[in-house]
């Protein structure tokens, strides 16, 4: 009887309950860790985003966000335009207006100077 009653004890939901949590940290953690992209201007934006050897085209509605750019880092081109490239770290949340990318949060103040990328994960769109 002793061993049915250390199962009830709660020792296993502990356990059960520890693992979880270490779960959703870990997968919280690789997910804050990607870019967000929100469109606030009056168009849609085409991104070309670059990521090692790997290029992805995506169509951002006016209003729209994109979660889970850049796992690591990447560059991003606006519209085609050779002279709207930008790196990102894949922390940023970052916004684009009128052709430009800006940062959203105040600790960063300005984007990344257009053209600062060189020639050289799971998106989502809300």
């Amino acid at each position: 009887m002793n061993f049915c009653r250390d199962r009830r004890s709660g020792r296993f939901d502990l356990l059960a309950l520890t693992a979880s949590a270490i779960a959703v940290l870990l997968m919280t953690s690789a997910a804050s860790a990607a870019a967000t992209i929100t469109n606030r201007g009056d168009n849609e934006v085409k991104l070309t985003i670059t990521q090692g050897s790997s290029h992805q085209d995506e169509i951002l509605p006016v209003g729209k966000v994109i979660d889970g750019v850049c796992q690591k880092s990447c560059i991003i081109r606006l519209n085609d335009s050779v002279n709207a490239e930008y790196e990102l770290e894949g922390s940023e949340s970052v916004s684009v207006e009128e052709g430009f990318l800006y940062y959203d949060s105040p600790e960063k103040g300005l984007a990344p100077p257009a053209g600062s990328a060189s020639k050289a994960g799971e998106r989502k769109i809300r």
